[in-house]
Parts: C-alpha cells; structure tokens; sequence
C-alpha cells in the first residue's frame, strides 16, 4: 500500500476510534470529541487527497468474493481532488459542532449523531478509493443511510422523518438507475473493477443508456432538475451542521458519479450527451435561483442555491463533454475545469453561507428573513463571515465566485468554434441562462444579506440575542478565509485541478490552455510557441515575477492560431487595484473634507421620530418583483378559507399560499396521479363480483390460447 492509501486507512480508524469514545465520554463532551476526532480524520483525509494527487494512481486488493470477484481500493487524481473538496467542508463543519450540537443534548442523542456523523465521514472518503462495484455502492448506500439519519436528527419532528424519507426514497431510485448504468459497462468489459475507458466500444443504443441511467441516477444525488425535490425538504429541516455537509459534500457525490461514469469509464462519445448536461444544467440553475430569490426561509433559500450552483457546475461540465465528444482537448480542458473549480467553490461559500444560516437561528430561534434584521450589531462576527460568503456566491470580484463563473461563461463562449449551428444555439441560450442567473443571485443574496443584518431590528427578542461560541466563529473563519483564498489564488486552483483532469484528457490540457502567466516550471512553457509566449510578454503577463511566489497570479486563455489570446483575469491585481482606489478616495476625502463644518441633525423619517419596524422593507417586499415577472413558472397554489356567522354574515377571509416547487408539478405529481389512476383501478377490479373473476379468468385463457396457436 502506498502512503495515500494508509492515510485513508487511518482516516477510517479515527472514524472508528471516535464513534467509540462517543459512547464512552459523558454526554456533555461528545460534541467536543466529535470536533477532535472528525476534524483530525478531516485534515488526515486532505493530506491523503494531496499525496494521491501528486503520486501515480494505486490501487490494493481486499478480498475475493464469490462470483463478484475482488474488492479494490484506490487513488484517482479525480477521487483526490474530490477528497479534498470534502475535507475542506468536514474540518471546519466539525469543530462547529462543537457549539453548535450543544443545544440538543436535552432533547436527542449526541452519541447517536456522533454514529452517523462518523459513518457519513468514512463512507464519503470510501467512495473516493472505491474501485470496484461491489464497494462502491457498498460505500455509497452506507453514505445514504448515515446522511439520511442525520437529516431525521430531530426525529419527533414528523417533517424531519418525512424529508428523510423522500430523501432516501428519491437516492436509491437513483442508486438502482446508476447501477444499472454501471452494470451494463462492466457486462462488456466482463469485469466489476473500474478500468478507465472499459465502455468506450460500446453500442450506440448502450452508450445512450448507460449516459441517460447515469447521469440522471447521480443526477438525483446531486440535486439536478426534474428529480431534485428532496433538496428544498430536506435542508430545512436538518441541523444547521448537516446542511452545511448535505451542500458541501453529498451533492459532489453526484457530480463525481457523473465525471466516474462518463469522463473515466466511458468516456462521452456523441455531442448529444454533452448537450443534454448543458441544458439541464442552465435549468436546473435558473429554477433554483428564482426560488432561492422568493424565499423566505434562509435555510430553504440556500437549499434553492445550491440546485442553482451545482446547474452551472453541471452547464460547466457538459460543455467539456461536448468537446470531448469532439476531440478538442483544449476546449473540453477550459469546460471541465470550470465545471470542478466551481464545484470547490461553492463547497467553500456554501458550507460558509449554511453555518452563518444556523448560528442566526441558533442565536435568535428565527430564520425568516421577514422577521430579523439588524443583527450586524448583535452577532457581528456572523454578519462579516455571511457577507463574505454571500459576495463570494454573488460572483462579486475578487472572491471565488467570480473566478469559476468566468470560466463557465468562456468555456460557453468557446461555441463558436463548434460546426453544427443548432448546437451553437443551445450553447449562446444556455450562456444567456447562466448569465440571468449570475444576475439573480445578486439580488437573491443583497435580499438574505441585507434584509437578515441590515437595517432595523423586527425581532420581539432583541435583548436575548448574543454573539455564538468561539467554536461556531473559528468554523465560519475558516471557510471565509477558503473563499479568499481560492479567488486570489486561481492559477494554484487550477494547478491543482489539472492534476486531477490529466489522465482523464490524455495530458496537461488545463495548464496548457488555461496558461499560467509564469507558466510554473520553464518545461512547461517548452511546448508553446514562441510568438504565444512574446504576446503574454507584451500583455503584461510576467508583471509580479520575481516578487510574487508560485505559478503567478494570472490566468490568460489560450486560444487559436489568428487569436492567441482570448481573455486575461486575475483576482489578486484586481483586489490589489480596488484597494488602491479606495485608499486613493479615502485620503483624498479626508484631506478636501477637512475644512469643512459638521452638522448632525436627526434623519428624517416621513415625520416619525423613528420608523417603526413593522413599517421597514421585508425580503418579501424586495423579492416580488422577481416573483410577479416569473409567476408563470411558479404558479403558486392558493387556497381561500371564509368565516361566516350564520351562514350569511363574513367575518374573515385567509387566504394560504404555498409554492409548489416546478420539479414536483411537472415530474411528481404528474407520476403520482398516474399512479393512484392505475392503483384505483386494480383496486376495482380486485374488489370485484365472482363473475368479473370469471370473466378475467376466460379472457387470459383466451389469451394464452391466441398466442400458442400465433406462435
């Protein structure tokens, strides 16, 4: 075994070691222990992930099973990289649990959280080095059950159960599609082991459906349209912790079961697959971003975002399969590249946006937008750690956002190098989709942000809200740092995420599209022609060499032969600039305002002394616009409820009003009342008279006897 593998080893031995000292420590100190073991297997588990992404692939035997063959495990680049995504989200949701898991140790098991807390750790890095069927989907269904538990914590809830249950219910659906993928692969390599390239022969009509069973399989894991309605149940509902792991950490499983299948196994072959990725992703992206916008749940809202986040790692994605199918390398490197960047960042902003999500609730009992406000000068830590995570989600330069959703607009630009027009038609609308949806999510997050921290207080209990433990804050830091850092620091991302796409694209194709200004290591910029290196010069790409450390700090496109270079983007001289100006604007103030007098008179409100909270502007108020413009596609369900005395007198009138998430009214319900239809009907006809039976019993008699004399 190599030294990655016996770090993952370890990783499951502390998971282990730590679920035991969960039932030996008194309760009030399982919280704590779970901050110390699962945080520990997290950096361990990260360490591991590195070493695996600088080392050659490597694989051990288990164990032999009878007819199934050996159980394998491994490292992959692309398994690595996915390790360390989920790390970076274990660690610091860890040590927040160690405040944060305080409050339910009155009403439910810490010990029994710790369980499935550890089994989801150790089944998600499993799945990382599974590399086999059998322990993959060993793996993956411990995965399911560990995180469905989580999500029913709060079991006296009878919504938590129910959210639960959906859950589940909607994954292995999921499950049994992808293995059914999975299985018809390895039924022509012969072979349970997952061989790269093991299904690229197959038939036409296979291939379809090993794509379709696939991708819409992990699809669900990953909160993709139309089978992604357990994602809005099942995040409010969870503990504050969970959500952050359910956003951070399960929907990659989806995306990663996606890349498995179809980038490694067997890799895409027709455009159409690629472009069937594209538009459910826009899709999927625009729809979660309009019910993230009305929402008024902050927990809800965010569950919303994240369908709208993945959608455009998947839009990403599936634009890097259509240029694979067409064997341009370069171009499917700048797709799926932006595809795992933006994966990693919104791992980052959103486990950072859900734990600043739970500690409001934790510390005010709300999480209605319309009902707080505020709340930057009572938990001001929690204010500045949001609003970091909401500019990062914002795509608001120089955070991580805004590097990844660049990249997903130039791969989308990138169409017109493509030959059929009605695929260049579905790239131009899908990076309008995307673009429209980059718009809304500004507004969606001044709204969470805005109407939560700003502004006057509408909470009853101001005076009890205090700022959260030390514990809760050092979490949130750690991923507001996480999000800086990986929009400052783009060139080392995609160092990073070459490494992982390398084997899968047949070389360095990210490093060299993607070019670093510095180009890392002098063979790295042996292969590029000299006239391409002398443009970079003259673009100002070697300013900060010598000074600033590392591969540089920016990233230029590389492009064709007439146009070698498409675009140039760098955060850090970006956020070096504004805080140029706005130090310049500082000064330059405080110097001409010097001589001025100062007069401070009372701020007029319409003649109030003061405006009364109940007068102020709700996320509600800010976010109709949006929903009177799209109101077609939410079509909310209303329902009128009449008082009368007597029979002819009114005395109320409330009207209820429930948005019925898209998803469910074109998939679910649909399939439901078909269902029931078809269940009614077999009732009847099972509740019949003896001579219906008869009658049926004659009629396949006659059957059987038409067919035998046919056949």
């Amino acid at each position: 075994m190599t030294g990655a593998l016996w770090a993952y080893a370890a990783v499951f031995a502390i998971c282990a070691v730590g679920a035991v000292v969960a039932f030996l420590v008194p309760v009030k100190r399982v919280a704590a222990s779970i901050a110390w073991f699962a945080g520990s297997a997290a950096l361990l588990a990260c360490a591991a992930g590195a070493q695996a992404l600088l080392a050659p692939e490597s694989s051990v035997s288990l164990w032999n099973l009878p007819t199934l063959g050996p159980m394998i495990l491994g490292t992959t680049h692309l398994g690595a990289l996915f390790t360390c995504i989920a790390a970076l989200v274990y660690f610091p949701v860890s040590v927040y649990t160690a405040g944060y898991l305080q409050r339910y140790e009155e009403h439910y098991s810490p010990r029994s959280f710790a369980l499935w807390y550890y089994a989801a750790l150790a089944a998600v890095m499993a799945i990382f080095i599974a590399r086999d069927l059998v322990s993959f989907f060993i793996a993956w269904e411990i995965m399911a059950i560990a995180s469905a538990a989580l999500v029913a914590y709060e079991w006296r809830e009878r919504a938590n159960a129910r959210a639960a249950y959906v859950m589940l219910a909607m994954s292995e659906a999921g499950t049994l599609a992808a293995m059914i993928a999975m299985l018809l692969i390895f039924a022509n390599a012969h072979s349970l082991r997952f061989v790269d390239g093991s299904g690229s022969d197959l038939s036409g009509a296979t291939r379809w459906a090993v794509f379709l069973l696939s991708f819409f399989g992990f699809g669900v894991k990953a909160g993709l349209m139309p089978f992604n309605s357990w994602l809005p149940r099942a995040h409010p509902v969870a503990p504050g912790n969970v959500s952050a792991l359910l956003s951070g950490v399960v929907l990659n499983l989806g995306v990663y079961g996606i890349l498995l299948v179809n980038l490694v196994l067997a890799p895409v072959s027709f455009v159409g697959f690629g472009a069937l990725a594209l538009i459910v992703g826009a899709v999927s992206a625009l729809a979660g971003i309009l019910y993230a916008t009305i929402s008024d749940d902050l927990k809800t809202m965010l569950a919303y975002s994240s369908v709208e986040n993945i959608g455009i790692a998947i839009a990403a994605i599936g634009a890097g399969f259509v240029f694979v199918a067409v064997h341009q390398p370069a171009l499917a490197a700048i797709g799926l590249a932006a595809g795992l960047y933006h994966v990693l960042n919104h791992s980052a902003y959103k486990g950072l946006l859900f734990l600043g999500a739970s500690t409001v609730h934790a510390q005010t009992g709300q999480r209605s937008i319309d009902r707080l406000g505020g709340l930057i000068r009572l938990l001001p830590v929690t204010a500045f750690c949001f609003f970091i995570g909401a500019l990062s989600i914002s795509a608001i330069p120089p955070f991580n956002g805004f590097a990844s959703e660049w990249l997903v607009l130039e791969s989308l630009l990138r169409s017109a190098e493509l030959a059929p027009p009605w695929l260049r038609v579905v790239f131009s609308l899908s990076g309008a989709t995307i673009a429209l949806t980059a718009a809304l999510a500004i507004t969606c997050f001044v709204k969470a942000f805005g109407m939560t921290f700003l502004g006057v207080s509408r909470m009853r209990s101001e005076h009890l809200v205090r700022e959260a433990p030390r514990s809760m804050l050092s979490a949130m830091y750690v991923l507001a740092s996480a999000c800086a850092l990986l929009g400052f620091l783009p060139t080392f991302v995609l160092a990073v995420i070459n490494s992982a796409l390398s084997p899968s694209l047949g070389g360095s194709w990210v490093q060299r599209t993607l070019v670093p200004a510095f180009f890392g290591t002098q063979s790295a910029a042996d292969h590029l022609p000299p006239d391409f290196v002398r443009s970079f010069h003259a673009l100002g790409a070697q300013l900060g060499q010598g000074v600033v450390p590392g591969r540089g700090l920016v990233v230029m496109l590389r492009g064709g032969h007439a146009n070698p270079v498409v675009f140039a983007m760098s955060s850090t001289y970006l956020v070096l600039t504004l805080l140029l100006f706005l130090g310049a604007a500082y000064f330059g103030v405080r110097v001409l305002s010097r001589a001025r007098r100062r007069r401070t008179v009372p701020v007029w409100a319409g003649g109030l002394s003061s405006l009364p909270p109940v007068m102020t502007y709700t996320g509600t108020g800010f976010s109709n616009p949006v929903r009177v413009i799209f109101n077609a596609i939410f079509r909310p369900s209303r329902e009128d409820e009449r008082k009368t005395i007597h029979e002819h007198f009114r005395d109320a009138i409330r009207r209820a009003r429930e948005d019925v998430f898209l998803a469910d009214r074109v998939v679910a319900r649909p399939a439901i009342i078909a269902t029931l239809a078809v269940s009614r009907t077999l009732a009847r006809m099972h509740h019949g008279r003896l001579p219906a039976y008869v009658g049926y019993a004659l009629a396949a008699l006659l059957a059987a006897l038409a067919i035998s004399l046919l056949t």
